[in-house]
């Protein structure tokens, strides 16, 4: 505590702290504190999420404070709301023994009339997010032309978020002289605009580089075929039994489709994007919090300004499209001096991509091997085993000892451990018996194609070209028009599910609530069994396969897409009549029957997929 001290805190600052453990001013405290509490600058402050930044402006501002001056003199702004409500109650926290200063917390979500009889009675720090601020400002609900200080806590985020129209809005109606305290993770030139327009004087100060990561977190990457994402990923939060994280992807769609995976894998876990309301985030979110789930499956937007202690990993199902975004998904674990773990679950096409992060952030990820079955279940029986002999509530054992005993009495110790577990985790381990191993060879990790997908194609060029018939099997999937599939969404799922590579895919027929394809027999074996636990739209596919009356065959040279039998031809006709049954199917970006187009060519899925 006599290094607070040392940098110019006081009496009831020190004992507020005091009593939440701060000891020690961690490194940003320490350059920042002196600065706002001493001089009149301008403050440029470069430092990740999780350095204890709140403290580092919070208690230098609240020390700052005239209580008896009835009005608004600090406002902070934040992009979030969860971020809005960590920062005011950390603000609270810090002026416990300062009873005189008001804190209130203003944000979308809730009833801004509430909000307004808040202000009325006379605050003097407000936390806000800029939107709800700017409503409250054209509303004559706030007045902000009083404050002497401005603090805009995770700038990048806010200009990322699109919040660029309403910080110009907001800085324009604060006074001319008073302080701007910039704090950011990293350094875009959008920030940098900000700061150079309205800041005045500035100092600087960074913990770290520019866009560099923070050292208390290693970076791990994982390079998998792209169809094996999902079976990594669920083998890595399964062999960590501990783990407390955040999985990241592009869009609200993923979310949603790998928690509902995980959650059917027996996984505790939820979804959080921006189709949810504010209560659903709630709930989503204090359940988090809580622990009562393990893991939370978030896109960038929903998770930005999250404040959530002792994360333990951060897993990119998808990397990002920039480094900025790349550096805030990190910088959710290892915070507050806590060491943490980032993973990046890639296919081969995405190492160039890694590499260019890896030359920003100036770090090095290492490469880890996907877990095998073996490897997972020592690692949930470790943890098994600890959380038995960690257990200590026995005092009510004694009633029951007796009968318990008498039950086991005729096993030996290694007997009882075996049913003991065989009843816990006889699942997981008939779940990781005999599993594949889902690793690529190291010249794929290089950057080159999969040998096996090369020597698929091949082999179907030299058949084709010495003029054998593909034969074809017939399909039916249990969605269609209506649920919004196309022939490019059909194909996705084939090229990012199915275990082969090169499938051949003959006719496509959407229908309103169903869909009729054909697959290369060779492939159709098991290609049902690929898609039994995929979701379209939040609809669980069933594929069936349809006897025809050739058996499926049928000769390269005949019109792809018209699946024989009069019975299907009158329908096709009929629906044609009525204008919902034109086909959708296209050939080399021409749609069949234009001239260029290749009737003879059956389509090929031989690109690695993008799992966005």
């Amino acid at each position: 505590m006599e290094k607070f001290r040392e940098l110019g805190l006081d009496g009831e600052i020190l004992k507020g702290i005091a009593d939440l453990g701060f000891e020690t001013p961690s490194p940003v405290q320490e350059k920042a504190i002196p600065v706002i509490l001493g001089e009149e600058n301008d403050l440029v402050v470069l430092a990740q999420t999780g350095t204890g930044k709140t403290a580092a402006f919070g208690l230098p501002l609240l020390q700052k404070i005239n209580p008896e001056w009835n009005s608004v003199q600090i406002l902070v702004l934040s992009p979030t709301r969860e971020l809005c409500m960590q920062i005011g109650s950390d603000l609270k926290k810090y002026s416990k023994y300062l009873p005189d200063i008001r804190v209130t917390c203003v944000y979308g979500g809730t009833d801004i009339r509430r909000q307004m009889k808040e202000l009325q009675k006379g605050v003097h720090v407000v936390v806000a997010t800029p939107g709800r601020l700017v409503d409250l400002l054209n509303r004559k609900a706030l007045n902000i032309e009083t404050v002497f200080a401005v603090v805009l806590d995770e700038a990048d985020e806010m200009l990322n978020m699109g919040f660029q129209e309403d910080l110009d809005f907001i800085l324009s109606n604060t006074p001319k002289d008073k302080n701007t305290y910039l704090f950011s993770a990293t350094m875009p030139k959008e920030v940098e605009r900000i700061a150079r327009n309205y800041l005045v004087n500035q100092k600087e100060i960074s913990v770290g580089k520019k866009n560099q990561g923070a050292d208390t977190v290693s970076h791990q990457y994982y390079m998998v075929r792209a169809k094996d994402c999902y079976e990594t990923l669920r083998r890595i939060v399964d062999c960590a039994p501990s783990m407390y994280a955040i999985i990241f992807t592009r869009t609200k769609n993923d979310a949603q489709d790998i928690a509902k995976h995980l959650q059917r894998d027996g996984i505790d876990c939820d979804a959080l994007h921006g189709d949810l309301s504010q209560a659903q985030r709630d709930n989503v979110m204090n359940a988090f919090r809580a622990k009562r789930l393990k893991v939370l499956v978030a896109t960038d937007v929903a998770a930005r300004g999250l404040d959530v202690d002792c994360l333990t990993h951060v897993i990119n199902y998808n990397l990002p499209e920039d480094v900025e975004s790349y550096t805030h998904r990190s910088g959710r674990t290892g915070r507050a001096g806590k060491e943490g773990i980032s993973i990046a679950i890639i296919h081969s096409k995405e190492k160039g991509k890694l590499r260019r992060i890896e030359g920003i952030l100036k770090k090095k990820f290492e490469y880890k091997q996907v877990p095998v079955g073996e490897e997972i279940c020592r690692a949930q029986l470790a943890f098994y085993a600890d959380k038995i002999l960690a257990s200590e509530d026995q005092e009510d054992m004694d009633l029951y000892a007796p009968d318990v005993y008498e039950k086991f009495a005729e096993l030996t110790k290694e007997e009882l451990i075996q049913h003991l577990v065989s009843y816990e985790f006889g699942k997981l381990l008939k779940k990781y018996k005999n599993t594949a191993d889902l690793n690529i060879s190291e010249d794929d990790r290089g950057g080159r194609s999969e040998r096996g997908e090369r020597g698929d194609r091949g082999d179907r060029r030299d058949r084709r070209g010495r003029g054998e018939e593909t034969v074809y099997s017939t399909f039916m999937l249990n969605v269609g028009r209506e649920d919004g599939l196309t022939p490019r969404d059909l194909m996705g799922l084939i090229n990012k599910y199915s275990r082969r590579r090169g499938i051949g895919v003959g006719g496509i027929r959407i229908f309103d609530t169903d869909t009729k394809f054909e697959i290369d027999e060779e492939s159709a074996s098991d290609f049902a069994v690929d898609f039994s636990k995929v979701l379209f739209n939040g609809i669980p596919l069933e594929i069936k396969a349809i006897p025809t009356r050739d058996n499926g065959r049928r000769r390269d040279d005949r019109s792809r897409g018209e699946f024989s039998g009069r019975r299907e031809r009158r329908d096709r006709d009929k629906r044609d009549s009525r204008g919902g049954g034109r086909r959708e199917e296209k050939s080399g970006g021409k749609r069949r029957g234009r001239p260029g187009s290749d009737p003879k060519k059956p389509r090929n899925f031989n690109r690695s997929s993008s799992r966005g």
